[in-house]
């Protein structure tokens, strides 16, 4: 069966930054809003679960075929045959040597499956799939002209599956953070991170948001840091792996067969030394301006890391995920510029 694939001929600008006091994002996020001018009450708003989040840039790729979940299982970390419908995976493809190049943000509806991934990366991906095809039954679209992506707050007390005909992927990530084992598919905490990918027809996004405050993306990424949660791109570069980041929380099935990758994801996991190690910061907030995303963490004026995402919480204050060597002790204080951060160990050393 051909495949078959569409994609964009241009970036398409969010309407919604059109919205009264819209700012729009900078970098891959620049066709949505950063804010509408209020970051920190729009942050409340989304942990009251009122507000709603422009997602439109991310890239939304399907595939359909009776092959579909087996074949995304054969070459992606997650346990995905006999996913059920309205289901939410997340799922790696890992480089040869195992480093992270997509993250796979994934729901079936019992036809096809959808998945979004990070802005612009859709058509990396899309090549990488019909690359891996063969003669299986399956038929690959980038069909983000078509569609949209919106996040939202949940509340915890949700079934596993959505309603019929809506398409969401729930975000498994735990909520419970700061522990080292790794959870299954199934096996996080009760309270995770209430959190949801409202994926709907492109035409109708101004529609779907109906009468709902809107947040933008400092709000969604500032809550984001605040989890712990990695982001592609950011908390990654060309050789991450997965246990630096943490990513065998949510998106890596440890006892499934062979994938690519997969050799280098079973011998870190056994000797547990990965190169370096994700922890979260509390940034001195006595200055009037933060570090910027990348800067050097230095201690004893040697660089030991780099800070990978930077926020304002509404209650926190300044915040940050960053990458350090793994043996830098865990009671250090480092300096980004002038700017001291006492860390939270995510992973152990």
């Amino acid at each position: 069966m051909a495949g078959m694939s569409s994609a964009p001929l241009l970036p398409l600008l969010s309407p919604l930054v059109a919205s009264p006091g819209a700012v729009a994002g900078e970098g891959v996020d620049a066709l949505v809003a950063a804010h509408y001018g209020d970051p920190l009450r729009e942050q409340r708003l989304l942990l009251e679960g009122l507000a709603v989040v422009d997602l439109s840039n991310r890239d939304v790729v399907t595939i359909s075929g009776p092959d579909r979940l087996t074949w995304l299982h054969s070459m992606t970390t997650q346990q995905l045959t006999g996913l059920a419908p309205h289901t939410s995976r997340e799922s790696l493809v890992l480089s040869p040597k195992g480093h992270i190049e997509h993250d796979l943000h994934l729901v079936d509806d019992g036809e096809r499956t959808w998945i979004t991934v990070e802005p612009g990366s859709g058509a990396d991906l899309l090549t990488w799939l019909e690359r891996m095809r063969f003669m299986l039954r399956v038929e690959v679209a980038l069909v983000t002209d078509a569609y949209a992506v919106l996040g939202e707050p949940i509340g915890r007390e949700w079934a596993p599956g959505d309603p019929l005909g809506v398409i969401a992927w729930r975000d498994p990530w735990p909520e419970l953070v700061g522990e080292t084992a790794a959870y299954g598919p199934g096996e996080h905490p009760a309270t995770g991170r209430a959190w949801r990918e409202v994926i709907v027809p492109r035409e109708d996004l101004v529609s779907a948001v109906g009468d709902r405050p809107l947040a933008g993306l400092w709000a969604a990424e500032a809550l984001r840091v605040a989890a712990w949660r990695p982001r592609l791109g950011y908390e990654t570069d060309h050789r991450t792996i997965a246990h630096e980041v943490d990513w065998l929380r949510t998106a890596v099935h440890l006892h499934k067969g062979c994938y690519r990758g997969q050799e280098t994801i079973a011998r870190v996991h056994n000797l547990g030394r990965p190169p370096r190690r994700l922890v979260f910061l509390h940034l001195d907030g006595s200055g009037h301006t933060l570090p910027e995303r990348g800067a050097a963490l230095l201690l004893d004026g040697r660089s030991v890391g780099h800070l990978t995402s930077v926020a304002r919480h509404f209650e926190d204050g300044p915040i940050a995920l960053a990458l350090i060597k793994r043996n830098t002790a865990i009671d250090a204080v480092l300096t980004a510029g002038e700017v001291a951060a006492a860390q939270t160990v995510i992973v152990a050393p």
